[in-house]
């Protein structure tokens, strides 16, 4: 029994299928440049943490990480208004 009831045989042939219509050449071609689009979406992402990160400002920090310090500054001036 192979994948989801689909047996070893059936899993060869499907392989052959597929490398007779796009041919070794071409199916090692879009295998790199699958690749390559998973390593740059992964730079992208690193880098984009990176930046989030240096652009915040201390209080944003804060509130990010869960501190309700902000949450209670505003909660104290609503209570002295009224």
């Amino acid at each position: 029994m192979g994948f989801g009831g689909i047996s070893m045989w059936q899993l060869l042939i499907l392989l052959l299928i597929v490398v007779l219509v796009f041919g070794t050449k071409r199916l090692r071609n879009m295998g790199s440049d699958l690749g390559a689009a998973v390593k740059g979406f992964r730079k992208g992402m690193d880098e984009g943490l990176g930046d989030k990160e240096e652009t915040l400002e201390p209080d944003q920090i804060a509130a990010a990480e869960g501190s309700s310090a902000p949450a209670e500054e505003s909660v104290k001036k609503t209570e002295s208004n009224s």
